[in-house]
């Protein structure tokens, strides 16, 4: 069984429209084009680029979709954004 301290835990939360960000740019692909793709409205990208807005099960699945990339990929960014900015905070309140 795998202690804390032999799992990689980062440090710096990183949220899933960074990761989406670069993605777009690999692709040369426009937040409108992806919109379309996915059959969103354009602000729900921006705001996922942004950071404003989490990846939900929901536009995983469309990202999947539009990109061919894993809906879990995107799922379990989330999570990790999600987990790790919990422990940042915590850190924070302990210091």
């Amino acid at each position: 069984m795998a202690t804390e301290q032999d799992e990689f835990v980062m440090d710096y939360p990183i949220h899933p429209g960074t990761i989406l960000a670069e993605e777009l740019d690999a692709r040369d692909m426009s937040r409108a084009d992806l919109a379309r793709h996915m059959g969103r409205p354009a602000r729900l990208v921006s705001e996922l680029l942004a950071g404003r807005r989490a990846v939900t099960a929901e536009i995983a699945l469309d990202l999947e979709a539009a990109l061919q990339v894993p809906a879990q990929f995107w799922v379990d960014l989330q999570g990790t954004y999600e987990l790790t900015s919990a422990r940042v905070k915590r850190s924070q309140l302990t210091a």
